[in-house]
């Protein structure tokens, strides 16, 4: 949960008008900003800012998206928590950038490629505004996620709050912990989300994912997101739970996973293949960030 407290003296801040596409994936929502057409600088005050609920936008993420010179139908894609802190992967944010993309035009065709700071997704645009996108191939080792651990398992003992869980560990570009639960309305995220996100032998945090498998095809998923708490819907979570889920051997190559409000869809072909996330996205409306939030002036 937010503050209610502004995270920043909004007053000090000397953000100039820019325009923001406010988007969602099944509920994960973001501000979308267009780097390509407007000149963006963001910190981490700023990114704060916009992100809170009361007194800025409002969103679980700010992604923003500008061209690379010289490369066409490849675009950098960098994505902001509502803490400040960036992040390396969202597949939700892929999905609804890779739309807006699409939409103004900036790709000469249906598939393009989003540059992180440590990866590439390549999306393809479907119908009804529902995007495909490759999210890597995922890492088990525990150096690669980071995770502190002896060696690689399919599973690890984890201590949090003086009991024992266990937990898949595992990275698509961040880092995932996974847990699978009896019962997805009564799944401990608020008791333990942040404890284990912050977990000592978790070095750069993480996602925190809670699975309810009901068949071999399908789960329910809740996700306490790295930087910025539980979110109704978490892409990459959905690729990390369905990947954990077939090393436990409870899960195919091709699951549908249920969020609050829908649904998406994982393929995992094992070991050396990427994960590929078909997610629908909303734009809900466009806007303009004053100067300095100027109701605040």
């Amino acid at each position: 949960m937010f503050s209610h407290q502004l995270p920043v003296d909004i007053k000090k801040l000397t953000v100039k008008n820019f325009e923001f596409v406010k988007m969602h994936s099944l509920g994960n929502d973001f501000v979308v900003i267009d780097g390509i057409e407007q000149k963006i600088f963001l910190t981490s005050d700023i990114v704060k800012a916009i992100a809170h609920r009361r007194t800025g936008v409002g969103c679980d993420q700010i992604l923003l998206v500008k061209s690379i010179r010289g490369r066409k139908n490849i675009f950098e894609f960098r994505i902001f928590n509502a803490d400040g802190s960036e992040s390396s992967q969202c597949g939700n944010g892929a999905c609804c950038v890779a739309s807006l993309i699409y939409e103004r035009a900036y790709s000469t065709g249906k598939e393009l490629i989003l540059q992180t700071n440590v990866d590439s997704l390549q999306c393809t645009i479907g119908q009804d505004r529902k995007v495909t996108a490759a999210l890597g191939v995922p890492h088990f080792s525990p150096s690669d996620v980071p995770f502190l651990a002896d060696s690689e398992e399919i599973t690890y003992p984890l201590e949090v709050n003086g009991k024992s869980l266990s937990i898949s560990a595992l990275s698509i570009g961040n880092p995932h912990a996974v847990m699978v639960v009896p019962d997805i309305n009564n799944a401990p995220v608020e008791e333990t989300g942040a404890s284990i996100e912050s977990h000592a032998r978790f070095p750069e945090r993480a996602n925190v994912g809670y699975m309810q498998v009901e068949t071999d095809s399908s789960i329910s998923l809740r996700v306490f997101e790295r930087g910025v708490g539980e979110t109704l819907a978490c892409g990459s979570g959905a690729g990390a739970a369905v990947i954990a889920g077939q090393r436990m051997g409870l899960l195919g190559t091709r699951v549908t996973v249920k969020f609050a409000i829908g649904e998406a869809v994982v393929e995992w072909k094992g070991a050396g293949s990427p994960v590929f996330l078909t997610a629908s996205t909303s734009r809900a409306y466009r806007g303009e960030l004053q100067e300095c939030l100027d109701q605040f002036n």
